[in-house]
């Protein structure tokens, strides 16, 4: 088992469950220049993890005592990154919550799990599957290149210029009167993206990044 020190654990990222989900959280904190201390109950999934994390232990995630022996208590930061197993999640959350950890992050497949969570007390819960299928159902569509959901009511898209900005400026186009939507980024081919500036015109197939509440980005980009 790897032994860290309080200090250490106080800095490091706690990743409970290194499915998919958790293994990608995990990797993602490591490439922002986090350490990371994560744990599963598969020995397969924990060799596998060993040359990617910082640290890595095998446990009975959803055994409280497994994660007393961890010193969980010592992190300021947990992600429950267990989704497959509800009982496995609950239990694990309960516990991370019980050692005093304040701030926790965890993975919920489904409303009903994620009102559960909340109710034991997490503060942050995700739903990683909801969130990719309503990425998918956008960027299928062929008018966006991409959709993040920020809030239950505002996202950011990528998406292709609409006919009637091509030519004008952002100031002429009155893209925020008009259609309610702010362009904060553009990008020509062979160029990278740039901050939009009230006197950046718009050409064809520029791409755009638009930020505004989900109806009215979906609007804009449905233009293109």
């Amino acid at each position: 088992m790897v032994k860290l020190s309080s200090r250490t654990k106080a800095e490091t990222v706690l990743v409970i469950g290194l499915g998919r989900f958790g293994s990608s959280v995990a990797s993602s904190l490591i490439r922002m220049g986090h350490e990371v201390l994560g744990v599963d109950e598969d020995a397969a999934i924990v060799q596998e993890a060993a040359s990617l994390l910082t640290h890595v232990v095998q446990a009975d995630c959803a055994n409280p005592e497994s994660l007393r022996q961890i010193g969980i208590g010592d992190f300021k930061t947990a992600v429950v990154a267990i989704g497959g197993d509800l009982e496995a999640s609950i239990l694990t959350a309960l516990a991370v919550i019980e050692a005093g950890v304040p701030t926790i992050w965890a993975k919920a497949n489904n409303e009903r799990h994620g009102k559960i969570l909340k109710s034991i007390g997490v503060k942050n819960v995700v739903y990683p599957e909801a969130r990719m299928g309503q990425m998918v159902a956008h960027i299928l569509t062929g008018k966006m290149m991409d959709f993040i959901d920020l809030d239950n009511d505002f996202a950011m898209v990528k998406t292709r210029s609409p006919a009637d900005l091509v030519g004008k400026t952002l100031e002429q186009a009155k893209v925020r009167q008009q259609y309610g939507v702010t362009i904060v980024g553009i990008k020509r081919s062979g160029e990278v993206f740039t901050y939009a500036q009230a006197n950046t015109i718009v050409q064809k197939d520029d791409l755009l990044i638009v930020l505004g509440e989900t109806q009215l980005v979906e609007r804009f980009a449905s233009r293109t």
